[in-house]
């Protein structure tokens, strides 16, 4: 079971680093609650949001963005195969 926890929310942050992806906390008109600079690699949630709905944005835009697994550390290679399942699971039960 995944828990939305300011330890997961870093690791998640690590994943993204390690993919050579910044990620900020800001304050702007974004739709969505998220935007991504895709030329400068940097990924900007909505610094007023809860560690829950931070977490979710960040797992929505896993698909998005290219996560280089072979890249990853051996610490988040077993992390890494959790955000997937997760985001694999959301993504079933949408459909």
């Amino acid at each position: 079971m995944f828990k939305y926890t300011p330890n997961n929310l870093k690791k998640i942050e690590e994943l993204y680093k390690a993919s050579g992806y910044l990620v900020r906390y800001g304050q702007g008109n974004f739709k969505s609650g998220y935007c991504i600079l895709e030329d400068k690699n940097v990924i900007v949630v909505n610094k007023f949001f809860t560690v829950d709905t931070k977490i979710s944005c960040l797992l929505d835009l896993f698909e998005e963005v290219e996560v280089d697994h072979n890249k990853l550390p051996t610490n988040l290679l077993d992390f890494y195969q959790k955000v997937v399942a997760i985001v694999n699971e959301k993504k079933a039960s949408s459909n």
